[in-house]
């Protein structure tokens, strides 16, 4: 049929085996063939067809490298036009994962069987894409409107008991082996008379739907989705599968997919996707290296960090070492992590026995001697340069050789940490985002002697603990809040010049960002950007600098757990208010300073809070410190809720032009002086040949 699609007769079944690897994604050839061995069978003496994949799984998807390119015959909706009009039934046998493009194919099919360990879904939406080949048309069929719009704006993939309770599934076979049960079951079909199920042949009766169904989902998602717009054309595509014929409902869901695929907001979720998987290569690291066995794994300081450290690993089975000053703060920190455990279980996510048995999985002690014999440790104590060094110290004269001795630091010098041992080039950095069980982003810091095979072990480990793994080298503050200085001062010193806390912020969390920077700085707690601040002398010396982010601190005012900040917050919902003694305040300030205020559009304050951004990022980049522009992207996306759909700060700019970055960079040092706007060079270099950050790292080998 092709070259990656063959097709037999067994017995009376025929048999399409597609066999593209990795993930038998719907290229060209697969889609070519799969449509040459359907027009085939039509003729010969089966009486039933089984459609099957070789390898690991079935179809996974479609071809992501053909996006944005001119398509090829066959188009995917003449393939399953192809497979519904059969006149034989067809059998789509599932194994792995069917998702996307590979799900709808089956959905095209007249049955659908699968092994108990495959999952389903249409995961489009985490593209910024629909489904575009009938699965908004057909999974509302099969399972009603409410759960297709829960299954497909949401793209996760089911598993495929649930799938056969929801009817999405016709048959879970009860044996491991997916062609021989699947031929099974098409026999027992053909000896049974089964007929032609087709989906397209099932109507949704309208009354089904709730009146105002439609409108309050628009509205839910747009909170949820963040400066997405593909969930809207989601709804759209279910409407139009209650209002409309299927044929008219196929029509109007290409028409949506087409308008998304060509949107920026697609474009930025792709650019993501690619990036996310970028990110866990490192350049200069043999694809060889050995990697250290991690059978067991100690964590230093209970806290809120330590004790969600603890529960990754607990999570995947590894047995955890909880150490700590005293009995006290070890209860205290056992506490937070049952707390959180418990958390899960109310939500449904995890059952009581699962939590019981992660629970076992940590212990607690106040002795080093206890952690002698574990394979990596990860400090996670007070951010203090002395006292991680005589912790590493202590680390250093107990742990076995070859252990991995770990700094869960948000700032401080990863070198400096390591000349405190006598085997720097076990030393790594694994900074952690808080809540460590939720956030998503490890920044993995090397440092100058860090080990090759300590580095590889420390990417794979992340991985396996379900992190995103972005490396960076050793700057104060790494790669994420190295570049967060300039946002937070912007959007103080925007203040100052005439903005209120609640305009600098709706603009932002307009723009997509899940909570503006004012907000964000109550949330965190106004008083560690105030002792951190107190340590640094790099700052200059400006009254302006941080005046108000100063003076609430020493107002008592440190954010949410005080009560106040920049806003006022309810003391039982938390919810922020609007404060007016802290705007009179900030008038008055401005004043005794100076500043006269004024009105500020919009997109300055966009501008003076992302452009700081995008320039350390460019500086970070002509350091060496960031492998790739698309790595500080990934940073950005899961470590501080940047918009997916606008693909990170460096994606960002590329879209608005790095020309336009770059003048308007050069206005605001005009403006405000060269203190705190002054272009990276590699903004003025690019700026000025024309390029992208993009096209850049693709120069340099790294993309």
């Amino acid at each position: 049929m092709s070259e990656v699609v063959s097709y037999e007769l067994n017995e009376n079944i025929g048999v399409i085996s597609v066999n593209n690897p990795p993930v038998n994604a719907l290229a060209q050839v697969v889609r070519e063939g799969i449509l040459n061995a359907i027009n085939a069978a039509q003729n010969d003496a089966s009486k039933a067809i089984v459609l099957v994949c070789e390898g690991r799984t079935f179809i996974a998807g479609a071809d992501i490298t053909e996006f944005g390119k001119p398509p090829k015959d066959p188009g995917l909706p003449e393939v399953l036009a192809a497979i519904e009009n059969s006149s034989k039934p067809i059998v789509a046998a599932i194994h792995g994962t069917a998702l996307g493009g590979g799900f709808e194919v089956s959905l095209a099919c007249h049955y659908r069987c699968a092994i108990a360990s495959a999952k389903v879904g249409l995961p489009e939406v985490k593209l910024g894409l629909l489904p575009g080949a009938g699965g908004t048309q057909r999974v509302p069929r099969l399972i009603g409107v409410k759960a297709a719009l829960n299954m497909i704006t949401r793209g996760d993939p089911i598993a495929a008991v649930k799938a056969n309770e929801m009817g999405l599934l016709d048959k879970v076979l009860d044996c491991d082996d997916v062609r021989a049960g699947a031929l099974s079951y098409a026999k027992k079909l053909v000896d049974t008379g089964a007929s032609l199920k087709r989906v397209r042949d099932i109507t949704i009766d309208p009354s089904s739907v709730e009146i105002g169904f439609f409108e309050n989902a628009r509205k839910q998602l747009a909170k949820r989705a963040r400066g997405q717009i593909a969930q809207d054309r989601i709804v759209s595509c279910l409407e139009a599968a209650v209002e409309l014929p299927i044929d008219k409902g196929l029509e109007r869901e290409r028409e949506l997919f087409k308008e998304l695929i060509t949107s920026p907001e697609s474009a930025a979720m792709r650019h993501i996707f690619f990036a996310e998987r970028q990110a866990a290569k490192i350049k200069d690291l043999p694809k060889d290296t050995a990697l250290r066995p991690i059978k067991q794994v100690a964590i230093l300081g209970g806290g809120t960090m330590g004790g969600g450290i603890a529960m990754c690993f607990a999570n995947i089975g590894i047995p955890v070492l909880l150490l700590e000053i005293n009995d006290e703060a070890l209860e205290r920190g056992m506490g937070i992590i049952q707390k959180n455990y418990a958390i899960t279980v109310q939500k449904g996510k995890l059952t009581e026995d699962q939590m019981k048995k992660r629970i076992g999985l940590i212990s607690g002690t106040t002795s080093y001697d206890e952690i002698s014999e574990v394979d990596l440790v990860i400090e996670a104590v007070f951010e203090n340069l002395d006292l991680k060094k005589d912790v590493f110290g202590k680390l250093d004269a107990t742990c076995k050789q070859g252990a991995i001795l770990a700094t869960n630091t948000s700032y401080q010098d990863v070198n400096a940490i390591a000349e405190a041992t006598s085997r720097p080039g076990d030393v790594v950095g694994m900074h952690f985002f808080s809540p460590a069980n939720v956030m998503k982003l490890l920044e993995v810091v090397r440092g100058r002697e860090t080990a090759n095979d300590v580095l590889a072990t420390v990417m794979q480990i992340g991985k396996k603990i379900g992190k995103v793994c972005a490396l960076s080298g050793v700057c104060y503050g790494f790669i994420g809040n190295r570049m967060l200085g300039g946002y937070g001062r912007e959007a103080q010193m925007l203040l100052l010049d005439g903005c209120t806390p609640s305009q600098v912020d709706s603009v932002l969390e307009g723009f997509g960002m899940a909570m503006g920077p004012l907000a964000m700085g109550d949330l965190a707690g106004l008083d560690v950007g105030y002792k951190a601040r107190q340590s640094r002398t790099d700052l200059p010396d400006d009254p302006k600098l941080y005046r108000m982010g100063t003076l609430l601190v020493e107002m008592g005012r440190h954010g949410q757990k005080t009560g106040s900040g920049f806003y006022q917050y309810d003391p039982e919902t938390r919810k922020r208010m609007a404060d007016p003694d802290i705007e009179a305040l900030i008038k008055e300030e401005a004043t005794k300073l100076g500043v006269e205020q004024r009105a500020v559009s919009d997109e300055e304050i966009l501008a003076r809070c992302f452009y700081p951004l995008i320039n350390e990022g460019a500086k970070i980049l002509e350091e060496g410190i960031a492998q790739r522009a698309s790595d500080i992207d990934v940073v950005y996306i899961y470590g501080y809720a940047f918009p997916v759909a606008k693909g990170g700060p460096m994606h960002y700019a590329d879209s608005v032009g790095l020309k336009n970055v770059y003048e308007k960079i050069c206005e605001f040092r005009d403006r405000y002086g060269e203190d705190y706007w002054q272009p990276a060079p590699l903004i003025k270099q690019l700026a000025e040949e024309g390029k992208t950050f993009a096209e850049w790292d693709r120069e340099r080998g790294v993309a």
